[in-house]
């Protein structure tokens, strides 16, 4: 028997049914899927610390359980000491069986530990589904050890799916579990 994530059961058996009530799909083909989650970390120190950068792809890739690989940048940029093709920050892009199993942990784990935690923004939408979610330090995953972190950086996440709106991709990451801000007590 080959391992499935929990979330994979959890999307066929509860979400897929809730979506084809909620937004009155005909198919169950056009309920919108989780297509891949892709974090990114910008590191602008990197331009005068080369070693700093390797520490953040280390971090990254326990993070995730999975190698994350060099950005690199496009142009140069005099005012920021900065040259094309230098390695400026660290990706990685999940999908399958590993995306879910991040996805799992940054909800059930990671984001309740975040300092003052009262739910993620719904304004990262970009209009066609994917959301971005913006994390201010890595400190919040458990994979980190403390003592060996040279430095605190943030993180860009991007889940991408295949929902035409905003409304429809706001719902299937709600059923995934997302803690959204509730936008009535914001107002």
């Amino acid at each position: 028997m080959s391992y499935s994530p929990r979330l994979h059961a959890k999307y066929k058996d509860e979400i897929v049914p809730a979506m084809m009530k909620e937004f009155s799909y005909k198919s169950v083909m056009e309920v919108p899927k989780l297509v891949k989650i892709a974090i990114n970390q910008g590191v602008g120190a990197a331009i005068t610390d080369k070693k700093l950068l390797d520490a953040t792809i280390e971090e990254l890739s326990l993070i995730t359980g999975q190698r994350a690989v060099k950005t690199y940048s496009k142009k140069d940029i005099s005012n920021f000491k900065l040259r094309q093709g230098m390695g400026i920050g660290a990706k990685v892009t999940l999908r399958s069986s590993k995306m879910l199993e991040f996805l799992d942990r940054l909800v059930a784990v990671s984001l309740p530990r975040e300092r003052d935690f009262k739910g993620v923004s719904d304004k990262g939408f970009d209009g066609r589904g994917n959301y971005t979610l913006g994390i201010t330090e890595q400190l919040i995953f458990p994979e980190i050890v403390m003592d060996k972190i040279n430095r605190i950086q943030g993180m860009n996440i991007t889940f991408v799916t295949t929902a035409n709106t905003d409304a429809e991709g706001l719902a299937l990451l709600k059923a995934y579990g997302l803690p959204f801000k509730n936008q009535k007590n914001n107002g």
